[in-house]
């Protein structure tokens, strides 16, 4: 009788049903995004080629999404344990040394994350206060596009309480 094995999972270690519902929600903004930069800037290229007429919003629009899905792509990236490794050495490591070592990175970027997300929203409220616009054709205000910084910021965080909780439990597995 020979058993056929599926191929291992390449989903992150999840630590429960409301991750995983964040994660979903964060990879459909995230696809969203990309498909509105690609429709944005093929519109431009036409408009350009064709009519030799710019859409003048392009390069705005496309810079906010650049920003949003690079801090939703770097939530992923936490959720997966895929970002800020040197795998061969800290695979060489005793498992507990790992934990240990896990549990301090985590704790530190989240530390850091909670800072960043402080002083991004301080931003966020001046902008919406000075009532500051960007000095573009759109004129768009700029406490909209800031809020995809500390949006971003916190759904790192999110992820990284996420492998926090993933590494406590797996705390006496080798």
């Amino acid at each position: 009788m020979s058993v056929i094995s599926s191929p291992p999972s390449t989903e992150p270690a999840s630590a429960g049903s409301l991750f995983d519902v964040i994660a979903t929600g964060v990879r459909c903004l995230a696809g969203l995004g990309l498909v509105a930069l690609v429709i944005l800037v093929s519109a431009e290229i036409v408009s350009r080629f064709f009519f030799a007429y710019s859409l003048r919003v392009v390069e705005e629009l496309a810079g906010y999404i650049v920003v949003g899905l690079t801090l939703f792509g770097a939530s992923l990236a936490v959720r997966k344990n895929s970002l800020f490794q040197v795998g061969f050495l800290f695979d060489a490591l005793p498992h507990g040394v790992k934990r240990l070592l896990d549990l301090v990175y985590l704790m530190l970027s989240l530390a850091v994350c909670g800072v960043l997300i402080w002083y991004a929203l301080q931003l966020v409220e001046s902008s919406y206060t000075r009532g500051n616009v960007a000095p573009t054709f759109l004129m768009t205000p700029l406490w909209i596009p800031q809020l995809l910084i500390p949006l971003g910021l916190t759904f790192i965080a999110v992820f990284i309480v996420e492998r926090m909780i993933v590494t406590l439990r797996q705390g006496g597995a080798e």
